[in-house]
């Protein structure tokens, strides 16, 4: 174990350090599993780095104030392995994650919070459990090694707990970190609205190509609709968590009014997301309605040039049939020499003729296009002729 004792160190090398190990794709893989900030009794706050709760154990005793955060492979085994070495119910992690993204379980003497913690790459959404379990002077974090959480605040939490008063209530003190974890991991999923928003640029970008395949992009605007769905969810149940808090109503949670002042503002910041959440919603189902209209001109056409071609054939057909009439009678009679010579102009004139006036019949019903864009569906012919 590692010890960090006095002044804060303005080297955060050995932060980084102890707790993560960049990879290179934005997320972070901890080096040591777990990391602490607690305040001795009559001493100067201390940092410690583990790997198990028994080397946390000799060190927190008797603190007035301790946060431990834990990294573990499998949050519900681990998770409860790592609970019931800190004094929490058994059965309270497996309680907590029956939750759908959060959960509150309030048991008088302890407190249990399940939150999300979301990670947005593209389109693909993933929501990972946060564990915040709260005792009378202990705040303990749980939460998968497959998401960064709490990296800022682990890098902090030695000033912070130094600023706070020392005649302050232990329940006051216990308050007023949980409403900084919380935030925290709040701005954290809030981030990942930026990604959403990126995808909605190259989306919107898609949109402006006419040539772009309408399949994909109708599947692309789904997959984020469906992504920002799941995200608003996200923030809606957050609230409801705030919601449990704002009041003081458990008995590990202050009641103070100053300092569940900091919970309404978490709430009113929730609100404020879950306001610009639905707002990009508005946008892409503006997007949606977009690529209907661009579907609906291209099937209008196809229409058209479906009822322009068989405009001209209905004139061709009309025409033929007058000549053709002529000639089945006049495949009848002995037509030889001169005769059939004068029968053949009888044929010709007439094809012409009744093409002509079939055309001419035609043209005064209707406008007659010479493209498909200019053909005039039924509905809008009268009114144009007007």
């Amino acid at each position: 174990m590692e010890v960090v004792e006095g002044k804060v160190i303005t080297d955060n090398r050995v932060d980084l350090m102890a707790q993560t190990n960049g990879n290179g794709n934005g997320n972070e893989v901890p080096k040591k599993k777990a990391v602490a900030v607690t305040i001795p009794s009559g001493s100067k706050p201390l940092k410690l780095y583990g790997d198990n709760a028994e080397e946390f154990l000799p060190k927190i005793q008797g603190s007035s104030l301790t946060w431990i955060n834990f990294m573990v492979k499998d949050v519900e085994k681990d998770g409860t392995q790592v609970a019931t070495a800190f004094g929490f119910s058994e059965s309270m992690v497996p309680t907590l994650l029956k939750g759908y993204f959060t959960n509150f379980e309030d048991r008088d003497v302890e407190l249990g919070i399940l939150l999300p913690a979301v990670r947005v790459k593209k389109v693909d959404f993933q929501c990972f459990p946060l564990l915040i379990l709260v005792k009378k002077n202990l705040i303990l974090t749980i939460h998968s090694e497959d998401v960064s959480r709490l990296v800022n605040f682990s890098r902090y939490a030695e000033a912070f707990v130094r600023k706070l008063p020392e005649n302050m209530l232990p329940e006051d003190k216990v308050t007023t970190m949980l409403c900084r974890i919380i935030d925290e991991n709040n701005n954290r999923n809030f981030e990942q609205l930026r990604e959403i928003e990126d995808q909605a640029d190259w989306l919107s970008e898609s949109l402006l190509d006419m040539k772009a395949e309408r399949s994909m992009l109708g599947k692309s605007i789904y997959e984020m609709k469906h992504t920002l769905i799941v995200y608003l969810n996200t923030l809606w149940r957050t609230l409801d968590v705030l919601n449990n808090l704002r009041y003081g109503d458990a008995d590990v949670i202050t009641d103070n009014p100053k300092v569940l002042a900091k919970v309404n503002l978490l709430v009113v910041d929730v609100t404020q997301q879950i306001s610009l959440s639905e707002h990009m919603s508005e946008v892409l189902a503006s997007g949606l309605e977009v690529l209907q209209s661009i579907y609906n001109n291209q099937l209008q056409v196809l229409n058209n040039r479906m009822a322009l071609a068989m405009t001209w054939l209905t004139i061709l057909g009309t025409a033929v049939l007058v000549p053709n009439t002529l000639a089945t009678i006049g495949g009848l009679l002995p037509l030889e020499g001169s005769s059939l010579t004068w029968f053949l102009y009888v044929i010709l004139f007439s094809t012409l003729a009744s093409t002509m006036l079939a055309w001419w019949w035609v043209s005064k019903k209707i406008y007659l296009p010479t493209r498909a864009d200019e053909f005039v569906p039924v509905n809008e012919r009268r009114h144009r002729k007007r």
